[in-house]
């Protein structure tokens, strides 16, 4: 137990020079979580959970909370959002909290472009007590709670229309100095990412749709990092589907739309690194809920 957690820890100072974000296999039901352009894109106010639980069976695996809430302003070629995550991984923790601002474009009359802009707070915290020491003389590490809190800020583009969209996001684009330990010479800063990612939906008929999907990350040093997947959707209200992450793991999902304003989705990743000879996989729950003024005259009636 006790090697698992140095482990885990020695993949969290990695993270302070590789993917510092956090990874989540529903990203095709939360685009607003990796592009802040999504902001308003729709006519109705969203507000989406992901809550993820990594590497089942490891004592202190990964876990993983993002909330996020957007929609439309009046002006309805603007938009506003929040995002707030959590990522636990052993002794480690790191919280964020982003707002962000979009301005949609039309391009024509079916597709839009929209920009955006988010800007927040990033705190990064580890407790020492849950360490184990590699190297003696490190007695410095082992205080109550150590943590810092660095600004963030993130851009995106979005080009989008009912039937597809297309999304570049970079987030971390001012490169804070994280120093959690003053005075020692292991300080790192925040590591700017590229996020691209789209998908398509063909019409089967009536009543299904297929809707291929990618995400493609990238952070220096990391290796490019592919999610790629698609979901059969039927009626636009049940969906199955599978994907695959590269050098990671291959994923099923599945999930319902209610009345077209509250969604459960769930997933299962299946791992082919070594990590499975220690671990089942990793669940994964996203809640939705949308607003609008159409779902509130219809609740009206309906009383």
């Amino acid at each position: 137990m006790k090697k698992i957690i140095y482990i885990l820890s020695v993949l969290f100072v990695a993270q302070l020079k590789a993917q510092q974000l956090p990874q989540y296999t529903q990203y095709m039901l939360n685009e607003f979580a990796i592009n802040p352009a999504v902001a308003g894109k729709e006519e109705f106010a969203d507000v989406r959970s992901n809550n993820r639980y990594q590497w089942i069976g490891i004592t202190d695996a990964p876990r993983t909370y993002i909330l996020t809430a957007h929609g439309p302003l009046k002006a309805k070629n603007m938009g506003l959002g929040m995002h707030l995550f959590t990522d636990i991984v052993g002794p480690t923790r790191r919280v964020g909290l982003n707002f962000s601002y979009a301005y949609h474009i039309k391009l024509n009359k079916e597709t839009k472009m929209s920009l955006g802009i988010s800007a927040g707070i990033l705190q990064w915290g580890i407790d020492g007590h849950k360490l184990i020491l590699h190297d003696a003389g490190d007695d410095n590490l082992l205080v109550q709670y150590q943590t810092v809190y660095v600004p963030d800020f993130g851009a995106g583009l979005l080009v989008h229309n009912k039937k597809f969209y297309f999304g570049i996001a970079v987030p971390q684009i001012y490169q804070s100095r994280i120093n959690l330990y003053p005075g020692s010479d292991n300080s790192s800063t925040l590591v700017t990412h590229f996020n691209v990612n789209a998908a398509y939906k063909f019409n089967i008929g009536d009543d299904f749709i297929i809707e291929p999907s990618f995400l493609l990350k990238y952070a220096t040093p990391a290796p490019f990092k592919l999610d790629v997947g698609a979901r059969v959707i039927y009626k636009e209200q049940v969906w199955l589907g599978g994907a695959y992450r590269h050098n990671d793991a291959y994923t099923a999902l599945l999930g319902f739309m209610f009345k077209n304003y509250w969604m459960l989705g769930y997933s299962y990743d299946f791992p082919t690194t070594n990590i499975r000879k220690y671990s089942s996989g990793t669940h994964e729950i996203m809640l939705g809920l949308r607003f609008s003024r159409q779902q509130n005259r219809n609740w009206v009636t309906e009383k």
